[in-house]
Order: structure tokens, then sequence, then C-alpha cells
């Protein structure tokens, strides 16, 4: 699964998540999860009668298995669904799709691209310049990801049937600007909250917004805030519509979008932000997060 092993060095907690990482398919569903959420957020796992936003995550993964959440979680298949319930102008054009790295064709794509597997997270591989874009180390990124077994690690359903695929995009991005990531966590159909994915100085920053675009004192473990508030999208009414719109008829889906001058563009469906593990430093945030999830009646399709 590709465990760089040496980050896990550091800590007897971080050691622990690699262990339980490499026998993950061996272990059953529930134990895993037990053990993943204690390791995780240092505290027990309640399954009978869950009441905070983590702990209600975990319970979905073991008994919301609904056969669209598959389609809706594939980064390829995902484009037809949502295109199908708000349009085409809102799809990233796909450039091409693979099932093996080798099989890439370099060759057919445009100077700037990004390449991703369709069923995981963190693969990514962004070229802004084809002439000095590393295509073996691409190559071997995209082959490690294609082995790992998402599932496995996370337990998350939707993504256990997911057929393994590599896909090309259109390169959104600005010249001197990252594009930046909405985040809206959607609770039956409604956005309750959103975070925005940003970069500073080449690291990651993340910031929790309301529905009227007001900066909420929540803060990540290992992420850190931007220092400020962003400046409110023009199309954030159309990103609130659109989240409202594909969320619809779930329990809680995160939808993500992008706005690149005015535009909005769709990112990708989970039902599992942060995989039920984020821990926003706060437990009246996770039973607050955790009093807008209703959880549905259990339902298992395979």
């Amino acid at each position: 699964m590709g465990v760089p092993w040496l980050k896990y060095l550091m800590t007897p907690r971080a050691l622990a998540i690699g262990v339980l990482l490499r026998v993950a398919r061996w272990i059953p569903d529930k134990l895993y999860l037990h053990a993943m959420y204690y390791l995780q957020l240092g505290k027990r796992l309640n399954l009978k009668t869950p009441q905070t936003y983590t702990e209600k995550l975990q319970w979905l993964k073991l008994y919301y298995h609904r056969p669209e959440c598959t389609v809706m979680v594939d980064k390829y298949l995902a484009k037809q669904w949502v295109a199908e319930r708000i349009g085409d102008e809102y799809i990233i054009p796909t450039l091409g799709v693979w099932e093996h790295a080798e099989d890439i064709d370099f060759d057919t794509l445009p100077d700037r691209f990004v390449l991703k597997c369709n069923h995981d997270t963190n693969s990514v591989v962004i070229c802004k310049d084809k002439s000095s874009f590393d295509i073996q180390a691409a190559r071997k990124k995209l082959s490690r990801c294609m082995k790992r077994d998402f599932y496995a690690e996370t337990r998350e359903w939707p993504y256990k049937n997911v057929p393994r695929r590599i896909i090309a995009e259109t390169y959104m991005g600005g010249d001197d600007e990252d594009l930046k990531d909405y985040k809206f966590l959607c609770f039956d159909g409604t956005p309750k909250v959103m975070y925005v994915i940003g970069h500073q100085s080449g690291h990651k920053t993340l910031d929790y917004y309301d529905m009227d675009f007001r900066l909420l004192p929540i803060v990540c473990r290992g992420v850190e805030p931007s220092g400020g508030p962003h400046s409110m999208p023009d199309s954030f009414s159309e990103m609130k519509r659109i989240a409202a719109t594909l969320s619809a008829g779930f329990p809680h889906v995160r939808v993500d979008l992008y706005s690149l001058n005015g535009q909005v563009y769709f990112g990708e469906l989970t039902f599992f932000a942060t995989s039920g593990y984020n821990d926003m430093c706060s437990m009246e945030r996770d039973r607050e997060f955790g009093e807008w999830l209703s959880l549905p009646p259990k339902c298992h399709g395979e």
C-alpha cells in the first residue's frame, strides 16, 4: 500500500497506525474501525448509540451500503452522474483513461494536465510544463497508487467495487496561484458548513466557513488555517445550490467544487470526509456536526 515507514517511527501512535494499515485486509470491519478510531482520535468508538459526527461516519461505513454510492465516488464515472443532474458545463474535461500507468500516452496530452487514480485519494500528479515533466516519476507514483486497496485501509464501502483506472484531466489552475478547493459538508441535502483548502508558501491551509461565508473558529489537527478570511467567491450562491442538488437524498455527502473566473467546476463526492477521523480539536463541534447527521435505516446493498 506504499506506506512510508520512516514517518511512523516518530511516535508510538503513528507506528501503530502504520502496522494496522499493513494488516488491514485481514481484520474484520468492525474490529478494524474500533482500533483505527482509537488510534486516530484517542477515544473509544460507540457504534451502538453513536452521537458524534466521527462516530456516525464509522456507523455509515458499516451499515449504509447503497450501490449508487460506488458510482458517485468513482472520479471517472461520477462525472456523468453529476452532469445528468447539473449539466456538462460544470465538468472538468477528461483527456484520457487508462487501466495501467505504462499505457498512458503522454504524446496525446497537452502541455498542462492532471493525472489521478479514480479509486483513492492523494494520487494526483500535476503537469504544468510537459517539457520538464518527469514521466517516469509519474508512472511510478500512479502504479503504486493503482495497487492501493483504499477500501481495506478505510472501510469506506463505496470504494470496494470501484474498477481502478487512471484518468487525465484538463489543468484548471492559473499561472501563479493554486486553485482553491471548496468542500461543502451536506446533511440530508442541506449544506451546513464548508471548508476551503488553499496553499501558502507550499503548505496546505484549511479554513472553515458557515453558509454566509463567515469564518469559523475551527482548527483541525495537522493543518494550519490561512491566518485570515478568504474572499467570498462570486459564485458562492451557485456553489451552495449545486452542493444541495448533488447531496439530495443522502444522509451525508461532502461535495467538492472549484471556482475559476466565475465558473463553478465539480471536483468529487465523498461520503466520509477525512475518513471520519476529523479532529476538530473540539468535542462540542464533533457533537454539533453529529446532531446534523440523522442516521438512516441500515442498508446492505452489494
